[in-house]
């Protein structure tokens, strides 16, 4: 691990900070008229969640920490816990399904996911940034609504409810963005 000034803290760092992981999500470089300049930095606890905003001036220094990738395979829930199998050893994990949050909703058997490691302790699930659906309900277009860029509610094969244009109808494929929960594009 390598120690870095307080100054030195970049959008998507992850360092230690009182006996926690944290991750630094908005950071904003102020310099007032008196005083030392100092960086505010929002960070994000990477074990639960929490949200903290820490001024950091250029004599403080953290430690950085970094986070080993692993690719896995989603098998399937069991309960509260998801099963996760290793591409490399084909070893199982169980991990609790509030690891992942809403993105949980969109977990689809045999899709890879990256876990994010830190001392062999996952702490993170990344899914692709799109994955590709199936509309099972979709609501009827009002006539006249066309000619604006209306959006209307349709209910994916999985469950979840997302905003899509009046042309998509029941039954049609398309590519949603996982962690903004919205429509992207019709699917080839």
């Amino acid at each position: 691990m390598a120690k870095i000034s307080g100054v030195d803290i970049r959008p998507g760092n992850n360092i230690e900070y009182e006996g926690g992981l944290w991750r630094a999500v908005k950071i904003q470089h102020t310099q007032p008229g008196k005083g030392g300049a100092y960086m505010q930095v929002e960070l994000k606890n990477l074990i639960d969640g929490r949200k903290n905003n820490v001024r950091f001036r250029s004599a403080e220094s953290v430690e950085r920490i970094r986070l080993d990738t692993k690719d896995f395979q989603y098998l399937y829930a069991e309960g509260d816990m998801l099963v996760f199998m290793d591409n490399e050893n084909y070893e199982q994990i169980n991990l609790p399904a509030e690891l992942l949050g809403d993105a949980a909703d969109f977990l689809q058997d045999g899709m890879e996911v990256t876990l994010e490691m830190y001392e062999e302790r996952p702490i993170s699930v990344q899914l692709p940034d799109t994955i590709e659906a199936t509309v099972v309900e979709a609501d009827a277009v009002v006539k006249g609504q066309t000619a604006s860029a209306s959006y209307k509610p349709a209910i994916l094969d999985n469950g979840v409810r997302v905003m899509v244009p009046p042309h998509i109808v029941s039954g049609t494929r398309i590519v949603v963005d996982v962690y903004a929960r919205e429509y992207v594009k019709r699917a080839d």
